[in-house]
Protein backbone atom coordinates (compact mmCIF):
# COMPACT_ATOMS: atom_id res chain seq x y z
CA UNK A 1 0.00 0.00 0.00
CA UNK A 2 1.43 3.37 -1.02
CA UNK A 3 1.59 5.84 1.85
CA UNK A 4 3.09 9.23 2.64
CA UNK A 5 4.13 10.84 5.91
CA UNK A 6 2.22 13.80 7.26
CA UNK A 7 3.74 16.79 9.03
CA UNK A 8 3.48 15.05 12.40
CA UNK A 9 5.29 12.00 11.06
CA UNK A 10 2.31 9.64 10.96
CA UNK A 11 1.22 7.73 7.87
CA UNK A 12 -1.41 9.38 5.65
CA UNK A 13 -3.28 7.17 3.22
CA UNK A 14 -5.15 8.23 0.12
CA UNK A 15 -8.51 6.91 -1.12
CA UNK A 16 -6.75 5.13 -3.99
CA UNK A 17 -4.72 3.13 -1.43
CA UNK A 18 -7.93 1.44 -0.33
CA UNK A 19 -9.88 1.19 -3.57
CA UNK A 20 -7.70 -1.26 -5.47
CA UNK A 21 -8.88 -4.84 -5.94
CA UNK A 22 -12.34 -5.03 -7.49
CA UNK A 23 -15.04 -7.50 -6.40
CA UNK A 24 -15.61 -10.00 -9.23
CA UNK A 25 -19.00 -11.61 -9.78
CA UNK A 26 -19.51 -15.38 -9.84
CA UNK A 27 -20.36 -16.87 -13.24
CA UNK A 28 -22.73 -19.85 -13.05
CA UNK A 29 -22.14 -20.53 -16.77
CA UNK A 30 -18.53 -21.59 -16.22
CA UNK A 31 -17.89 -25.31 -16.37
CA UNK A 32 -17.68 -25.86 -12.63
CA UNK A 33 -18.29 -29.47 -11.61
CA UNK A 34 -21.22 -28.31 -9.49
CA UNK A 35 -23.71 -31.09 -10.23
CA UNK A 36 -21.53 -33.86 -8.82
CA UNK A 37 -20.56 -31.72 -5.81
CA UNK A 38 -24.18 -30.95 -4.90
CA UNK A 39 -25.28 -34.54 -5.45
CA UNK A 40 -22.39 -35.81 -3.30
CA UNK A 41 -23.42 -33.33 -0.62
CA UNK A 42 -26.73 -35.21 -0.45
CA UNK A 43 -24.98 -38.15 1.19
CA UNK A 44 -23.28 -35.94 3.79
CA UNK A 45 -24.77 -34.11 6.78
CA UNK A 46 -25.56 -30.65 8.18
CA UNK A 47 -25.66 -27.76 5.68
CA UNK A 48 -24.15 -29.90 2.90
CA UNK A 49 -27.21 -32.16 2.88
CA UNK A 50 -29.74 -29.33 3.21
CA UNK A 51 -28.05 -27.38 0.40
CA UNK A 52 -28.20 -30.48 -1.79
CA UNK A 53 -31.90 -30.93 -1.12
CA UNK A 54 -32.61 -27.22 -1.62
CA UNK A 55 -30.80 -27.27 -4.97
CA UNK A 56 -32.89 -30.21 -6.12
CA UNK A 57 -36.10 -28.46 -5.01
CA UNK A 58 -35.14 -25.37 -7.01
CA UNK A 59 -34.51 -27.55 -10.06
CA UNK A 60 -37.90 -29.17 -9.42
CA UNK A 61 -39.51 -25.69 -9.49
CA UNK A 62 -37.88 -25.04 -12.86
CA UNK A 63 -39.05 -28.41 -14.21
CA UNK A 64 -42.65 -27.87 -13.06
CA UNK A 65 -44.48 -26.28 -16.05
CA UNK A 66 -47.10 -24.77 -13.73
CA UNK A 67 -44.67 -23.20 -11.26
CA UNK A 68 -43.78 -19.50 -11.32
CA UNK A 69 -40.70 -18.61 -9.27
CA UNK A 70 -40.37 -15.60 -6.99
CA UNK A 71 -36.80 -14.77 -5.98
CA UNK A 72 -36.40 -12.87 -2.68
CA UNK A 73 -33.14 -11.05 -1.95
CA UNK A 74 -31.97 -9.51 1.33
CA UNK A 75 -28.53 -8.75 2.70
CA UNK A 76 -25.49 -7.26 1.01
CA UNK A 77 -25.46 -9.79 -1.82
CA UNK A 78 -24.43 -8.03 -5.03
CA UNK A 79 -21.60 -6.15 -3.35
CA UNK A 80 -20.27 -9.60 -2.39
CA UNK A 81 -20.06 -10.85 -6.01
CA UNK A 82 -23.51 -12.40 -6.51
CA UNK A 83 -24.98 -9.89 -8.97
CA UNK A 84 -24.25 -11.83 -12.14
CA UNK A 85 -25.75 -14.98 -10.61
CA UNK A 86 -29.10 -13.19 -10.64
CA UNK A 87 -28.45 -11.55 -14.03
CA UNK A 88 -27.98 -15.03 -15.50
CA UNK A 89 -31.06 -16.35 -13.71
CA UNK A 90 -33.15 -13.57 -15.26
CA UNK A 91 -31.60 -13.98 -18.72
CA UNK A 92 -32.06 -17.76 -18.70
CA UNK A 93 -35.70 -17.75 -17.53
CA UNK A 94 -34.89 -19.14 -14.09
CA UNK A 95 -36.94 -16.55 -12.17
CA UNK A 96 -40.30 -14.88 -12.89
CA UNK A 97 -40.50 -12.08 -10.29
CA UNK A 98 -38.06 -10.55 -7.81
CA UNK A 99 -38.67 -9.06 -4.37
CA UNK A 100 -35.61 -7.29 -2.97
CA UNK A 101 -34.27 -4.78 -0.52
CA UNK A 102 -33.55 -1.35 -1.95
CA UNK A 103 -29.86 -1.57 -1.13
CA UNK A 104 -29.39 -4.53 -3.47
CA UNK A 105 -31.27 -2.99 -6.40
CA UNK A 106 -30.00 0.59 -6.00
CA UNK A 107 -26.79 0.88 -3.94
CA UNK A 108 -25.36 -2.27 -5.53
CA UNK A 109 -27.00 -3.14 -8.87
CA UNK A 110 -27.98 0.26 -10.30
CA UNK A 111 -24.75 1.64 -8.82
CA UNK A 112 -22.65 -0.82 -10.86
CA UNK A 113 -24.85 -0.25 -13.90
CA UNK A 114 -23.70 3.36 -13.79
CA UNK A 115 -20.13 2.10 -14.07
CA UNK A 116 -19.09 2.16 -10.41
CA UNK A 117 -17.50 -0.75 -8.52
CA UNK A 118 -17.25 -2.50 -5.19
CA UNK A 119 -13.76 -3.13 -3.85
CA UNK A 120 -12.06 -5.87 -1.87
CA UNK A 121 -11.37 -4.63 1.64
CA UNK A 122 -11.01 -5.89 5.19
CA UNK A 123 -12.85 -5.50 8.48
CA UNK A 124 -9.49 -4.98 10.22
CA UNK A 125 -9.27 -1.32 9.33
CA UNK A 126 -9.52 2.14 10.88
CA UNK A 127 -13.14 3.07 10.15
CA UNK A 128 -12.55 6.65 11.23
CA UNK A 129 -9.94 6.94 8.48
CA UNK A 130 -12.36 5.41 5.96
CA UNK A 131 -15.03 7.91 6.96
CA UNK A 132 -12.68 10.84 6.41
CA UNK A 133 -11.78 9.49 2.97
CA UNK A 134 -15.47 9.01 2.00
CA UNK A 135 -15.13 5.22 1.85
CA UNK A 136 -18.10 3.15 3.07
CA UNK A 137 -17.47 -0.35 4.41
CA UNK A 138 -19.70 -3.44 4.16
CA UNK A 139 -17.78 -5.91 6.35
CA UNK A 140 -14.80 -6.67 4.05
CA UNK A 141 -15.98 -4.67 1.02
CA UNK A 142 -15.49 -0.98 0.24
CA UNK A 143 -17.61 1.52 -1.70
CA UNK A 144 -16.64 5.02 -2.78
CA UNK A 145 -19.16 7.32 -1.06
CA UNK A 146 -18.63 9.99 -3.71
CA UNK A 147 -19.72 7.50 -6.39
CA UNK A 148 -22.71 6.54 -4.28
CA UNK A 149 -23.78 10.19 -4.11
CA UNK A 150 -23.81 10.29 -7.92
CA UNK A 151 -26.05 7.20 -7.86
CA UNK A 152 -28.41 8.98 -5.43
CA UNK A 153 -28.50 12.07 -7.64
CA UNK A 154 -29.27 9.94 -10.70
CA UNK A 155 -32.27 8.39 -8.94
CA UNK A 156 -33.49 11.91 -8.18
CA UNK A 157 -33.04 12.98 -11.80
CA UNK A 158 -35.05 9.98 -13.01
CA UNK A 159 -37.83 10.99 -10.61
CA UNK A 160 -37.61 14.56 -11.98
CA UNK A 161 -38.32 13.23 -15.47
CA UNK A 162 -41.51 11.39 -14.47
CA UNK A 163 -45.10 12.59 -14.02
CA UNK A 164 -45.90 13.83 -10.52
CA UNK A 165 -47.99 10.90 -9.28
CA UNK A 166 -47.78 7.77 -7.12
CA UNK A 167 -45.69 4.90 -8.50
CA UNK A 168 -45.31 1.35 -7.26
CA UNK A 169 -41.70 0.37 -6.66
CA UNK A 170 -42.03 -1.95 -9.67
CA UNK A 171 -42.99 0.98 -11.89
CA UNK A 172 -40.11 3.11 -10.64
CA UNK A 173 -37.60 0.28 -11.05
CA UNK A 174 -38.89 -0.22 -14.60
CA UNK A 175 -38.02 3.44 -15.24
CA UNK A 176 -34.52 2.83 -13.89
CA UNK A 177 -34.22 -0.14 -16.25
CA UNK A 178 -35.29 2.12 -19.12
CA UNK A 179 -32.63 4.63 -18.05
CA UNK A 180 -29.92 1.95 -17.97
CA UNK A 181 -31.00 0.65 -21.37
CA UNK A 182 -29.94 4.01 -22.78
CA UNK A 183 -27.15 5.04 -20.40
CA UNK A 184 -25.58 1.98 -18.74
CA UNK A 185 -21.80 1.84 -18.59
CA UNK A 186 -22.02 -1.73 -17.30
CA UNK A 187 -24.86 -3.72 -18.88
CA UNK A 188 -24.47 -6.62 -16.45
CA UNK A 189 -27.38 -5.37 -14.35
CA UNK A 190 -30.37 -7.17 -12.81
CA UNK A 191 -32.51 -4.03 -13.15
CA UNK A 192 -31.65 -3.83 -16.85
CA UNK A 193 -32.05 -7.57 -17.50
CA UNK A 194 -35.42 -7.62 -15.72
CA UNK A 195 -36.58 -4.59 -17.72
CA UNK A 196 -35.72 -6.31 -21.00
CA UNK A 197 -37.16 -9.71 -19.98
CA UNK A 198 -40.37 -8.25 -18.44
CA UNK A 199 -39.58 -9.70 -15.01
CA UNK A 200 -41.19 -7.43 -12.38
CA UNK A 201 -38.92 -6.29 -9.54
CA UNK A 202 -40.50 -5.17 -6.26
CA UNK A 203 -38.76 -3.25 -3.48
CA UNK A 204 -41.37 -2.89 -0.71
CA UNK A 205 -39.17 -0.69 1.52
CA UNK A 206 -37.77 1.37 -1.34
CA UNK A 207 -36.80 4.50 0.58
CA UNK A 208 -34.75 2.44 3.03
CA UNK A 209 -31.68 2.68 0.82
CA UNK A 210 -29.64 5.10 -1.21
CA UNK A 211 -32.65 5.77 -3.46
CA UNK A 212 -34.31 7.47 -0.52
CA UNK A 213 -31.71 10.24 -0.60
CA UNK A 214 -32.38 10.91 -4.26
CA UNK A 215 -36.14 10.89 -3.74
CA UNK A 216 -36.13 13.34 -0.82
CA UNK A 217 -34.02 15.72 -2.92
CA UNK A 218 -36.55 15.33 -5.73
CA UNK A 219 -39.48 16.01 -3.40
CA UNK A 220 -37.75 19.03 -1.85
CA UNK A 221 -37.13 20.53 -5.30
CA UNK A 222 -40.67 20.05 -6.58
CA UNK A 223 -44.01 20.88 -5.05
CA UNK A 224 -45.61 18.31 -7.37
CA UNK A 225 -43.51 15.18 -7.18
CA UNK A 226 -43.22 11.41 -7.48
CA UNK A 227 -44.35 9.34 -4.51
CA UNK A 228 -44.15 5.60 -3.85
CA UNK A 229 -47.30 3.59 -3.21
CA UNK A 230 -46.53 0.60 -0.99
CA UNK A 231 -50.12 -0.64 -1.09
CA UNK A 232 -49.91 -0.83 -4.88
CA UNK A 233 -46.73 -2.87 -4.49
CA UNK A 234 -48.64 -5.35 -2.37
CA UNK A 235 -51.55 -5.47 -4.82
CA UNK A 236 -49.28 -5.93 -7.84
CA UNK A 237 -47.34 -8.84 -6.35
CA UNK A 238 -50.65 -10.34 -5.22
CA UNK A 239 -51.79 -10.13 -8.86
CA UNK A 240 -48.67 -12.09 -9.83
CA UNK A 241 -49.65 -14.77 -7.33
CA UNK A 242 -53.23 -14.81 -8.65
CA UNK A 243 -52.03 -15.12 -12.26
CA UNK A 244 -49.72 -18.06 -11.49
CA UNK A 245 -50.98 -21.63 -11.37
CA UNK A 246 -48.41 -22.63 -8.75
CA UNK A 247 -45.64 -20.65 -7.07
CA UNK A 248 -42.24 -21.36 -5.60
CA UNK A 249 -40.14 -19.12 -3.39
CA UNK A 250 -36.36 -18.96 -3.52
CA UNK A 251 -35.34 -16.75 -0.60
CA UNK A 252 -31.81 -15.53 -0.07
CA UNK A 253 -31.75 -13.91 3.37
CA UNK A 254 -34.96 -12.89 5.09
CA UNK A 255 -36.40 -9.55 6.16
CA UNK A 256 -39.07 -7.59 4.31
CA UNK A 257 -38.74 -9.43 0.95
CA UNK A 258 -39.38 -12.80 2.60
CA UNK A 259 -42.46 -11.59 4.49
CA UNK A 260 -43.82 -9.63 1.52
CA UNK A 261 -43.63 -12.64 -0.80
CA UNK A 262 -45.21 -14.97 1.75
CA UNK A 263 -48.03 -12.56 2.64
CA UNK A 264 -49.38 -12.48 -0.91
CA UNK A 265 -50.91 -15.91 -0.34
CA UNK A 266 -53.12 -14.49 2.41
CA UNK A 267 -53.82 -11.36 0.34
CA UNK A 268 -54.88 -13.43 -2.67
CA UNK A 269 -57.15 -15.52 -0.44
CA UNK A 270 -58.78 -12.35 0.96
CA UNK A 271 -59.36 -10.98 -2.56
CA UNK A 272 -60.56 -14.18 -4.22
CA UNK A 273 -61.71 -16.48 -1.44
CA UNK A 274 -59.50 -19.22 -2.81
CA UNK A 275 -55.79 -19.53 -3.45
CA UNK A 276 -53.01 -22.05 -3.12
CA UNK A 277 -50.12 -21.85 -0.72
CA UNK A 278 -46.65 -21.54 -2.22
CA UNK A 279 -46.02 -25.09 -3.42
CA UNK A 280 -42.22 -24.88 -3.10
CA UNK A 281 -39.99 -22.85 -0.81
CA UNK A 282 -36.26 -22.66 -0.17
CA UNK A 283 -34.50 -20.24 2.16
CA UNK A 284 -30.77 -19.68 2.60
CA UNK A 285 -30.13 -17.78 5.83
CA UNK A 286 -27.85 -17.46 8.85
CA UNK A 287 -30.67 -16.05 11.02
CA UNK A 288 -31.85 -17.92 14.10
CA UNK A 289 -35.53 -18.67 14.74
CA UNK A 290 -35.36 -18.44 18.54
CA UNK A 291 -36.03 -14.70 18.81
CA UNK A 292 -39.31 -15.02 16.93
CA UNK A 293 -38.07 -12.73 14.16
CA UNK A 294 -39.17 -13.14 10.58
CA UNK A 295 -35.73 -13.61 8.99
CA UNK A 296 -35.09 -16.86 10.86
CA UNK A 297 -38.64 -18.17 11.07
CA UNK A 298 -38.89 -21.60 9.51
CA UNK A 299 -40.95 -22.61 6.51
CA UNK A 300 -42.72 -25.07 8.79
CA UNK A 301 -43.86 -22.07 10.85
CA UNK A 302 -45.05 -20.30 7.68
CA UNK A 303 -47.32 -23.28 7.03
CA UNK A 304 -49.25 -22.46 10.22
CA UNK A 305 -50.14 -19.12 8.60
CA UNK A 306 -51.33 -20.85 5.44
CA UNK A 307 -48.50 -19.37 3.34
CA UNK A 308 -46.24 -22.30 2.43
CA UNK A 309 -47.08 -25.92 1.73
CA UNK A 310 -44.97 -28.46 3.58
CA UNK A 311 -44.01 -30.88 0.80
CA UNK A 312 -41.05 -29.39 -1.07
CA UNK A 313 -39.46 -26.95 1.36
CA UNK A 314 -35.97 -26.59 2.76
CA UNK A 315 -34.20 -24.24 5.16
CA UNK A 316 -30.44 -23.94 4.52
CA UNK A 317 -28.47 -22.39 7.36
CA UNK A 318 -25.50 -21.12 5.42
CA UNK A 319 -23.92 -17.87 4.30
CA UNK A 320 -25.25 -16.80 0.91
CA UNK A 321 -21.96 -15.87 -0.79
CA UNK A 322 -20.94 -19.54 -1.06
CA UNK A 323 -24.29 -21.38 -0.89
CA UNK A 324 -26.32 -19.37 -3.42
CA UNK A 325 -23.87 -19.70 -6.36
CA UNK A 326 -23.70 -23.47 -5.86
CA UNK A 327 -27.49 -23.80 -5.84
CA UNK A 328 -27.94 -21.57 -8.91
CA UNK A 329 -25.08 -23.19 -10.84
CA UNK A 330 -26.49 -26.66 -10.10
CA UNK A 331 -29.88 -25.66 -11.52
CA UNK A 332 -28.25 -24.01 -14.53
CA UNK A 333 -26.22 -27.16 -15.31
CA UNK A 334 -29.24 -29.45 -14.85
CA UNK A 335 -30.90 -27.45 -17.62
CA UNK A 336 -34.58 -27.65 -16.66
CA UNK A 337 -34.85 -23.92 -17.48
CA UNK A 338 -34.34 -24.66 -21.16
CA UNK A 339 -37.91 -25.86 -21.62
CA UNK A 340 -39.62 -23.24 -19.41
CA UNK A 341 -42.10 -20.84 -20.96
CA UNK A 342 -41.34 -17.23 -19.95
CA UNK A 343 -44.07 -15.77 -17.74
CA UNK A 344 -43.45 -12.08 -18.59
CA UNK A 345 -45.48 -10.95 -15.58
CA UNK A 346 -44.50 -7.36 -16.34
CA UNK A 347 -47.27 -7.42 -18.93
CA UNK A 348 -49.88 -7.77 -16.17
CA UNK A 349 -49.47 -4.08 -15.44
CA UNK A 350 -49.58 -2.58 -18.92
CA UNK A 351 -52.26 0.09 -19.15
Amino acid sequence: MTTTKGSAGYIVRKKSDYLGGVIEHFDIKKKHDVVSIIEDYGSMAYSARTLSRASKIYDKMLADPDCSIILCLAGSLFSAGLKNVVVDMVNHNMVDAIVSTGAIMVDQDFFEGLGFKHYIGTSMVDDDELQKLHIDRIYDTYIDEDDLRICDETVGKIADSLPAKPFSSREFITERGRYLDKNAKNRESVVLAAYKKEVPVFVPAFSDCSAGFGLIEHQLRRREHVTLDSARDFLELTKVKMAAKETGLLMIGGGVPKNFAQDVVVAADILTGKTKMHKYAVQITVADERDGGLSGSTLKEAHSWGKVDLGDTQMVYAEAAFAFPLLAAYAYRKGSWRSRAPRRFGRLFLE
